[in-house]
């Protein structure tokens, strides 16, 4: 039950299937690029949440530790 196609046919049909492997192929790409650039984001926020916690720490240290330095001065 196999036909046989035309050259002309065999040639277009491998012609199509090139080219849609390209497109798929761009498309992959397009995902990963997508994948990484979400990846760095998130980094980039928890970084940022990290490092105003530290920071909001650092300032309550200070502060409390000029509170215990003026009680002990009074």
């Amino acid at each position: 039950m196999t036909e046989a196609h035309s050259k002309s046919r065999q040639q277009a049909e491998i012609a199509f299937s090139n080219e849609q492997s390209q497109f798929f192929a761009k498309n992959n790409a397009v995902e990963e690029l997508d994948s990484v650039a979400q990846a760095r984001d998130a980094k980039t926020l928890r970084l940022r949440e990290a490092r105003l916690a530290k920071e909001l720490a650092d300032r309550m240290s200070a502060t409390s530790n000029l509170i215990a330095k003026r009680a002990k001065s009074c």
